[in-house]
């Protein structure tokens, strides 16, 4: 970016913070941003997108942020240095920097930039208090705020893009499409496993370097949908199984869902698990290496055992229930509840 550019555009006005405003809110204002004006949203608009970038890939770096402030600082934040002497030059903002006088009021170099007669300035040694250092056959650079010194190539910003994916395609893996800054179609591949709000970072897909610069990153959040059967802690699976009260007082051995991850594909298969005589509802029976597969090993299937009640009994099914409840009759559950709760 030229300094002319620096002259002309407020950043800080373009991301909407403060000119104090931290690398913190910086930030945050440009992801808000960028999210809501992103070519792929609805009601994208990719010029304003282009310019957000810009503001922040100089706003989020440090050194390229102190030379921008420095420059803006220099006029006012508004003015420029017009070519063949139109409007404000560098006479007239050297001149307010350092109380000069001259001919309308501003500091008159003298001809040929070299050392000026009585009442002269020497640039040459304007520039080395400025930091320059020996201008001499152009060896040195003036580093008074950054204005007039080569950047040097600049990396490019770093771009937020979201994608979502189903619940099993998180877990086998998926393949996804999306647009860089510049309108192209970047492919990406969202690795097995993946869980909801991960972010997956890709190398040189963000905002367009400067100068020669390295392209930044595209960092993608990816959103997974819930799944009906199916949930997720950690690398282990959960699913919820309904068993009659016989089977949970008794014990039994039922047939659960699994998921089948073979060959980069989810299908669903079964699985058998023993359920304890005397199980109750919200038990957990872990069941080894049938939960999410990632690079670091498998996690494991955690069946929840929910005790089902049945909502409609016949004559036959409730004199059993009634037959129960009589011999069982002298049975609390509910014993020492109230104790506990009081802290007795």
């Amino acid at each position: 970016m030229a300094g002319q550019d620096w002259f002309e555009k407020d950043f800080y006005a373009t991301l909407g913070v403060a000119k104090d405003a931290d690398a913190t809110a910086i930030k945050k204002a440009y992801r808000k941003l960028a999210r809501t004006n992103h070519p792929d949203a609805n009601g994208g608009d990719d010029k304003r997108f282009k310019e957000i970038g810009e503001a922040y890939s100089v706003l989020s770096d440090a050194e390229q942020r102190k030379q921008y402030d420095a420059v803006r600082a220099m006029s006012g934040g508004g003015a420029r240095f017009a070519p063949g002497g139109g409007g404000s030059g560098f006479e007239d903002v050297f001149s307010s920097m350092f109380g000069g006088a001259g001919a309308g009021g501003g500091t008159r170099f003298p001809p040929g930039g070299g050392a000026g007669g009585p009442g002269g300035i020497d640039l040459e040694d304007l520039l080395r208090t400025m930091g320059a250092g020996d201008t001499a056959g152009g060896r040195g650079r003036s580093r008074f705020g950054g204005f007039g010194a080569p950047r040097g190539p600049q990396r490019g910003a770093d771009v937020e893009a979201t994608t979502r994916l189903g619940f099993r395609e998180a877990v086998t893996g998926s393949t996804v499409t999306l647009r860089s800054p510049d309108g192209s179609q970047v492919t990406a591949r969202v690795p097995a496993g993946t869980r909801d709000g991960q972010r997956i970072r890709l190398r040189g897909k963000g905002g367009r370097g400067d100068q020669g610069g390295a392209a930044g990153d595209m960092l993608i959040t990816v959103q997974v949908s819930p799944d009906p059967v199916f949930g997720r802690t950690g690398d282990d699976l959960t699913v919820t199984v309904p068993v009659t009260f016989a089977e949970a007082a008794l014990g039994a051995t039922v047939e659960v869902p699994v998921l089948e991850l073979d060959d980069g594909r989810a299908s669903v298969g079964t699985v058998r698990v023993k359920v304890p005589a005397g199980t109750p509802s919200g038990r957990t029976l872990r069941v080894r290496g049938r939960g999410v597969r990632t690079t670091s090993g498998q996690g494991d299937l955690r069946v929840v055992v929910q005790v089902a009640v049945p909502q409609r009994l016949d004559d036959e099914a409730r004199a059993a229930v009634e037959s129960y409840a009589a011999a069982t009759k002298g049975e609390d559950p509910r014993a020492g509840l109230m104790s506990q709760a009081r802290g007795e």
